[in-house]
């Protein structure tokens, strides 16, 4: 690495770093969630972990109207199908929407991934288990997460994804958890 790409490294290190140390925690009410959504600053972060992996991650993945390319693999790769390690783009909508909800709920447990992206044949394997699984599940297109956050119920997620007026947004009360997507507006459960 030449010094010109050292330096542009080191800078991109630097500006990340004072992004997040900056990152205001102040979570706006449930109210304004739909124009926190549309109009969500000049921050965008990420932060969750899969059990079934072991992966964590926690990121900035979006300043100044612009998002990082690095940061949004690093989502796609905890969100991939872990059955048959398949990686899919997941559509940014849905973790813009997973985020804004996160923010609302005005805390730093990172999300329990439970379900990302599902390949078409884990969709159909799962499906054959439960009547829950829908046959064209957003979740083959990377456009849905299954997600749980201990420190909050099911019913104060899914209010908060609900909020983002953005998707769709299933309560599995009896599971403990929450699926939010990006498809027809539209809420389903208890």
């Amino acid at each position: 690495m030449d010094h010109t790409q050292n330096c542009t490294a080191l800078s991109r290190r630097f500006l990340l770093g004072a992004f997040a140390a900056t990152l205001v925690s102040a979570a706006p009410t449930f109210s304004k969630a739909a124009g926190f959504l549309r109009r969500s600053g000049d921050i965008r972060s990420l932060n969750m972990y899969s059990k079934r992996s072991g992966e964590r991650v926690n990121t900035i993945y979006w300043i100044d109207g612009q998002y990082i390319p690095e940061a949004i693999d690093e989502i796609n790769r905890i969100m991939r199908d872990w059955r048959r390690n398949e990686i899919k783009q997941i559509d940014v909508r849905t973790i813009d929407i997973m985020a804004a909800s996160h923010r609302l709920l005005d805390t730093d447990e990172p999300y329990q991934l439970l379900s990302g992206y599902r390949s078409a044949k884990t969709n159909a394997m799962l499906r054959r288990q439960s009547r829950l699984v829908a046959k064209k599940s957003l979740h083959i297109s990377g456009q849905a997460a299954d997600l749980r956050l201990s420190s909050r119920s099911v019913r104060q997620l899914s209010k908060a994804a609900n909020s983002c007026k953005a998707g769709g947004v299933g309560s599995y009360s009896r599971s403990n958890f929450v699926h939010v997507d990006c498809g027809p507006l539209r809420s389903w459960g208890r």
